[in-house]
């Protein structure tokens, strides 16, 4: 709801795509500058508990812009400072929540509770959305900072009162100079963890822009309203959700490969959004690109965590944050431009070309490799076959 209701307020005090792209940016930023610090907090401490600060944290901003959007005190630079308020919480929530996931449930059924965890989170985009947009439209968007702020007391609770007995703890990394240019240089060294990183550098940055792209797009280019903007998400979340379902029943895991193909995916539909003649096939595409992008999501978030060491992962989901939501204040502000001076059918067309391009040099990279792998292997058998000495 509060996604709804936050570009809307921007829009109603500013009249501006690249106003709409700043407030996104900062909600991302401190992740780019700080995100590596909150990779390190998860893997020093306990992960239950920092996420129980980290929730009462993310309430503050929200009573705040509460109480500012209903007492008609609210301007656009308040809104900025919360914004990146609320960032600088996630750049510690987002490391801890995705290392804490290995921990409820262990490696074996990892993707699959990531991906139910999604369906929950994206199911409700099929709701939040439809009932943000009329409270809007009825009552103004103040009540819905309200609601968001107490949503997080909820979260609180159900952390509380988890069996802390049942639990698949990890060991805690002391603390030690260099750890954090240590988590970088792992990353890049192991090739398993490279290679995705690098594709969903990629994409994340240039192709995932739709909070600042899905409301320009109902706006401008389709001339409605919140409501209109709503149903979009709404069908964007219904596409998440089936995306969501689909890698829940999948046995098998993750894998690079897969990973390229969702990037094609993702960004063939967000060309194909581009051109939609009419509201209902926006509606029909969106769902699609909500399927392929949190396919894609999970698909690389589990790769990374089934791949990294246990000692690295919290510093290895730091650099996925960093990626995933930090490229955000950069690629939400290009966005922004395009969406303000061309238009957001132009965004998604950029964005889904990049989308495919990185996707299919993936696909080439990962083929190389499987090329020298069976050269590797294959090359001195048959010189020794050659030789004579195995026939």
């Amino acid at each position: 709801m509060q996604g709804v209701a936050a570009p809307w307020l921007v829009l109603q005090l500013t009249h501006s795509g690249v106003a709409l792209g700043i407030d996104t940016g900062l909600q991302f930023l401190p992740i780019l500058l700080f995100g590596a610090w909150g990779g390190l907090i998860a893997d020093r401490f306990d992960n239950r508990r920092v996420l129980v600060f980290a929730q009462l944290a993310f309430a503050v901003p929200a009573f705040a812009l509460w109480i500012l959007d209903a007492t008609g005190v609210v301007q656009v630079w308040m809104v900025y400072v919360l914004s990146f308020v609320s960032g600088c919480v996630t750049a510690v929530d987002m490391p801890t929540r995705q290392s804490f996931y290995l921990e409820m449930v262990g490696p074996d059924d990892l993707t699959n509770a990531m991906s139910l965890t999604t369906a929950t989170f994206t199911g409700m985009r099929m709701i939040g959305p439809v009932i943000g947009g009329i409270l809007i439209g009825t009552v103004g968007t103040a009540p819905v900072f309200l609601i968001n702020g107490i949503s997080y007391l909820a979260v609180v609770a159900a952390l509380l009162v988890m069996r802390v007995a049942e639990l698949h703890p990890r060991e805690r990394v002391a603390r030690a100079a260099g750890q954090i240019r240590e988590g970088i240089r792992y990353t890049w060294r192991e090739r398993d963890l490279r290679l995705p990183m690098l594709t969903m550098a990629v994409v994340f940055l240039f192709s995932f822009n739709f909070a600042v792209l899905i409301p320009l797009f109902a706006v401008r280019d389709l001339s409605g309203d919140s409501t209109t903007m709503g149903w979009l998400w709404a069908f964007w979340g219904i596409g998440s959700l089936s995306g969501a379902l689909y890698m829940a029943s999948r046995a098998t895991r993750p894998n690079p490969r897969r990973l390229a193909l969702l990037a094609i995916a993702v960004g063939a539909a967000s060309i194909a959004l581009a051109a939609a003649p009419s509201e209902g096939a926006a509606w029909a595409l969106l769902a699609v690109i909500g399927f392929s992008g949190i396919a894609f999501a999970i698909t690389g978030n589990s790769t990374l965590q089934l791949t990294s060491a246990p000692e690295f992962r919290g510093r290895v989901m730091a650099l996925y944050t960093l990626i995933f939501l930090g490229s955000t204040p950069i690629g939400s502000f290009l966005a922004g431009l395009v969406g303000q001076y061309l238009d957001a059918r132009t965004g998604f067309v950029a964005g889904g070309v990049v989308a495919v391009a990185a996707g299919a040099c993936a696909l080439v990279a990962l083929a190389r490799r499987a090329g020298a792998g069976v050269a590797a292997v294959t090359g001195p058998a048959a010189a020794l076959a050659d030789d004579g000495t195995l026939e």
